[in-house]
């Protein structure tokens, strides 16, 4: 037969389940509005029943008998599909991120179209000679030529220097991420003694669903500045390879290996690494700007051809130099007063090639930098649009935990009322019932 107190057991049992039930609603309430937060559940199972002895029953099959409720987990409601489709958008964006950011610096350099920019300074370079050709004996008018070229030639060295700065930032910045003390090695450190803090838990039979959250969001970080793909090895602990290489790893003694060389970066650290690159865009542009100094250098000595009127040795837009003074200034082909043929010439030069290669580098300047908007609009909206559908499954529902908290309440109110009754009828069977057996 059962004890009398059984029934005290049962709901007491029930009691504390429900007590439970109440702090996991609680704490969801509590956490609504934590940044990486997953709803937690309590999952109600009933105990193991009392088998009652097949003698004790009229069927004399036996029979079990209910014992009450327990609490069989703490379950962190996630999806971890929408987990892996939000870290490889997190890459993408922070791909598209970082390029936007470099190429806007890079637009800002060249300044175009406006009256400051290179464009516009060339057109100006055109009309003085155009100047000097209507007034070849003018002295005031070569000078204006002579102070308008270097004017021209300091804006070439100014956003060569611009450009040289963007990719030199993207390398400082990769090196700032990527360093003994910097956000991976920081992530990583913190990572790995999550690890150890959730390996210890689970071994212990607890569940760290704070601790397991947390280490979420550390991923969910680190698939911005990289690819990461994780394995669980065991014991809910986990191996993490970031950018191509083995970056948290349960298995070592620190639990971490950092620095390394990626080797299929991707994300935000990929593009920096393009972007710092030789054959990065800030770079490649320098190289197209180049070509345009050089042509100016090229096609003005062709035809001014007394003395140079840039420097030959010049032939970069860091390089490039003006040498000719107001003296020098070449306006004729011969010797007599007056001669402007090689002015009209050298103005004749507006809308050729030099024009037509600035041009067409401001022209993919311009398409790369809006094509790396629209990347970063379309891999935001994508991000935002999984995050979404992350908080349907693993946020908080204020209006469903209230409702929670009103049936885990009711729950404890039905099992305190019944261990008062059971209380009660003890109470009368010990001190109410008469004595027996003399």
């Amino acid at each position: 037969m059962t004890s009398s107190f059984f029934g005290l057991q049962t709901s007491l049992r029930g009691l504390l389940t429900q007590q439970q039930a109440l702090d996991v609603a609680g704490h969801n309430i509590a956490n609504a509005n934590t940044a990486g937060y997953s709803r937690q559940e309590a999952l109600l199972e009933p105990t193991r029943p009392y088998v009652v002895p097949s003698n004790s029953v009229n069927t004399g099959a036996g029979a079990q008998l209910g014992s009450g409720v327990d609490v069989a987990a703490i379950r962190r409601v996630r999806d971890q599909f929408l987990d892996l489709q939000y870290r490889a958008q997190q890459m993408s964006l922070g791909d598209a991120t970082a390029r936007t950011t470099s190429l806007d610096q890079v637009e800002g350099a060249f300044a175009e179209p406006s009256d400051d920019g290179l464009a516009a300074q060339l057109s100006r370079f055109w009309d003085a000679w155009s100047d000097v050709a209507n007034a070849p004996e003018d002295a005031g008018a070569r000078s204006a030529l002579v102070t308008t070229a270097q004017t021209l030639t300091n804006s070439f060295r100014t956003i060569s220097d611009q450009l040289t700065a963007v990719a030199q930032q993207a390398q400082d910045e990769y090196d700032a991420i990527t360093g003994a003390n910097g956000d991976v090695a920081n992530m990583a450190s913190e990572l790995a003694g999550l690890n150890r803090a959730i390996g210890d838990a689970v071994f212990r039979g607890q569940q760290p669903n704070d601790l397991m959250d947390r280490r979420d969001q550390l991923v969910d970080r680190l698939s911005q500045l990289a690819q990461v793909s994780v394995t669980d090895t065991g014991d809910s602990r986990w191996r993490i390879d970031f950018g191509g290489v083995t970056l948290v790893d349960p298995s070592t003694p620190t639990g971490y290996t950092w620095p390394q060389t990626l080797t299929t970066p991707g994300g935000k650290l990929g593009a920096l690494l393009d972007l710092a690159s030789p054959t990065g865009p800030a770079l490649s542009y320098r190289t197209q700007l180049d070509a345009v100094a050089a042509d100016l250098v090229s096609s003005v000595n062709a035809l001014h051809t007394s003395t140079p009127f840039f420097d030959p040795a010049g032939t970069t837009a860091a390089t490039i130099a003006v040498v000719a003074t107001a003296a020098t200034v070449q306006t004729g082909s011969g010797t007599a007063s007056g001669e402007n043929d090689v002015a009209q010439a050298l103005a004749r030069l507006r809308g050729g090639t030099t024009d037509q290669l600035y041009q067409a580098l401001v022209a993919r300047v311009g398409t790369e930098s809006q094509a790396a908007v629209r990347a970063q609009s379309t891999s935001q909206s994508l991000v935002d649009s999984i995050e979404d559908r992350r908080q349907s499954v693993a946020g908080v529902s204020l209006d469903e935990e209230m409702t929670n908290l009103i049936r885990f309440q009711r729950g404890y109110q039905a099992s305190a009322r019944t261990m008062t009754t059971m209380d009660e009828l003890l109470d009368t069977l010990v001190n109410r019932t008469g004595k027996v057996g003399l």
